[in-house]
């Protein structure tokens, strides 16, 4: 039996639930693009391993948000870690549900057919950087963490008149179509792309992850069989599942 079948029918044991006799259920799990990849991937092989059916929903901008506060029955949602504690207050989320089960960091892309900068080490980023015309990110998620990226690198005054705050659209749509040089985003998102080349993660040296988690919804109404899904997805033996789709299991 494969490993994360018989983590799946570990998870459901634990909740007392014989896997034989258990009725076949339907779960859904809303989420952004932070976190689609690798819930897509956990989803399909929970649905092999235990029969339950699980339904990703992606709620774009606000909708996830909105989403949650109102109520809409669903069961499960994965968010950035930290965004966990305001759900769990309001009572939208139930307390004690959430686990962290990944990580994500930034990776880099350009356009396709353009010269490809080495970004194998922090020297050779920092040198790629600076000899870009135009640099995008955005905002949201990781995108944050390239400023301080920038301003640990020493260069930050040097490019900040280059940078571009991508809005609206993702990172890669806006190299694809010429208007930044090099774009950064986070490794599952920025990738792949029609249009464009990854060049791979930054250098493990300047890397800066976000932990990812997930949690039920206190709306439920099949809230053992998300909490089994729950545990298969920070389950250290699906971590294959996670790299697969471009994220990385917690750091231990």
């Amino acid at each position: 039996m494969r490993t994360w079948m018989m983590a799946a029918v570990a998870a459901l044991a634990l909740l007392g639930a014989p896997v034989g006799a258990t009725q076949a259920a339907e779960i859904v799990v809303y989420l952004n693009q932070a976190t689609e990849s690798g819930v897509k991937e956990l989803a399909s092989a929970f649905e092999k391993a235990s029969g339950h059916k699980v339904n990703v929903s992606f709620q774009g901008g606000p909708n996830l948000n909105q989403k949650i506060n109102e109520g809409t029955t669903g069961d499960v949602t994965s968010l950035g870690l930290q965004q966990f504690d305001d759900f769990v207050k309001s009572g939208k989320v139930v307390a004690g549900s959430v686990v962290e089960y990944a990580r994500v960091g930034n990776g880099v892309a350009i356009k396709t057919g353009t010269p490809k900068p080495d970004i194998s080490t922090p020297d050779t980023f920092k040198q790629a950087m600076l000899n870009a015309k135009s640099i995008g990110h955005t905002n949201a998620g990781t995108g944050p963490f390239n400023t301080r990226l920038f301003q640990k690198l020493g260069i930050y005054d040097q490019i900040k008149s280059r940078i571009t705050i991508v809005e609206g659209r993702l990172v890669a749509a806006a190299v694809a179509a010429g208007d930044i040089e090099i774009g950064i985003q986070q490794t599952n998102v920025i990738q792949p792309y029609a249009g464009t080349d990854y060049l791979g993660p930054l250098p493990a040296e300047l890397m800066e992850y976000g932990r990812v988690g997930a949690g039920v919804l206190t709306a439920s109404k099949q809230p053992e069989v998300a909490a089994a899904f729950i545990k298969f997805m920070a389950d250290p033996a699906n971590a294959p599942l996670l790299r697969k789709a471009a994220m990385e299991p917690p750091a231990h």
